[in-house]
């Protein structure tokens, strides 16, 4: 075999291998013709013309991590503070991805970038430590709809830090100790009036059942006096009818009577150390005599 042939052999193996191509699982080749787009090419085996077409660009589809590196955003109240972050995003068209935007990670760091400041530039410090979740939506919309010609999603946006000053920092924490202590005198205030409320109610309670005790008290105060009064007017009824009668012995039963309680009143007397007593003996046992003749002439009146 001449040697043209094993060349032009060679030859033809070598143009037929550059005609195969195998793409890679979550990878996409861009094909050219003569220096223009003519398709794209999927995950496995494919084949091109050789030397008409080549491959133009390899691009990943798998989603992918773009780190934002920190940079100074000033807050709508003036306060200086340090931010960085991350970005999600996936190609979801080769050819656009491709040949719409150059070096794409780049834009996509310096559009996120540009749009982090400004959204934050809008919120003051107490809303960018407070409204994270708000902002990485923001920033999401804003970013994902400018990068849609670019032929990729953005699926999301990550603040991962907000560092501020120290003396701000320091001033902060300031804040948080006066607020801490405020709440607390606020609610000893409020411990205290509820305390004090509670005592007031227990007083006022004990105060009615007070009253309602002297008002039982007195009302059987009153009816046992009543009762003593009716006693009394009964026994005076009856003396009186005695002494109608021509029965002396009642008069001994009122000075017997008087005289025994002036005798009680004198011995309750605080000053009273000792009583010295010339009492007639005869003249106290003589009345009570007379007080049981008058009983018993009492109940023979009430049998007849």
């Amino acid at each position: 075999m001449s040697p043209f042939v094993i060349v032009f052999a060679l030859l033809a193996i070598i143009i037929v291998l550059k005609g195969v191509v195998v793409v890679g699982q979550g990878m996409e080749y861009t094909i050219e013709r003569f220096g223009r787009y003519t398709g794209t090419l999927r995950p496995g085996l494919s084949f091109i013309v050789p030397i008409v077409d080549r491959i133009g660009a390899k691009v990943n589809m798998m989603e992918t991590v773009l780190d934002v590196p920190s940079q100074e955003v000033i807050t709508k109240d003036n306060a200086l503070v340090k931010v960085d972050g991350v970005v999600f995003y996936q190609v979801i068209d080769a050819a656009k991805s491709a040949y719409e935007v150059r070096n794409l990670e780049l834009a996509i760091l310096n559009l996120t970038m540009t749009n982090l400041r400004t959204v934050m530039g809008g919120l003051s410090l107490d809303e960018l430590l407070s409204e994270r979740d708000q902002i990485n939506t923001k920033l999401l919309h804003i970013v994902d709809e400018a990068t849609a010609p670019w032929g990729i999603k953005v699926t999301r946006i990550e603040i991962k830090d907000i560092s501020p000053p120290r003396d701000l920092v320091e001033s902060m924490g300031r804040q948080m100790k006066a607020e801490r202590e405020k709440r607390a005198v606020i609610l000893e205030a409020q411990g205290t009036r509820e305390a004090a409320i509670l005592r007031a109610e227990g007083e006022k309670q004990s105060a009615i059942l007070q009253a309602e005790g002297r008002k039982e008290a007195a009302f059987r105060d009153s009816e046992a006096r009543e009762r003593q009064a009716q006693a009394e007017a009964a026994a005076t009824q009856m003396v009186s009818l005695a002494i109608a009668n021509g029965n002396v012995q009642a008069v001994n039963y009122f000075v017997a009577q008087k005289y025994v309680e002036a005798v009680g009143e004198f011995a309750k007397s605080p000053n009273a150390k000792m009583i010295f007593m010339p009492l007639d003996s005869s003249s106290v046992m003589g009345s009570i005599g007379g007080i049981t003749e008058l009983v018993q002439d009492a109940l023979r009146n009430g049998t007849k």
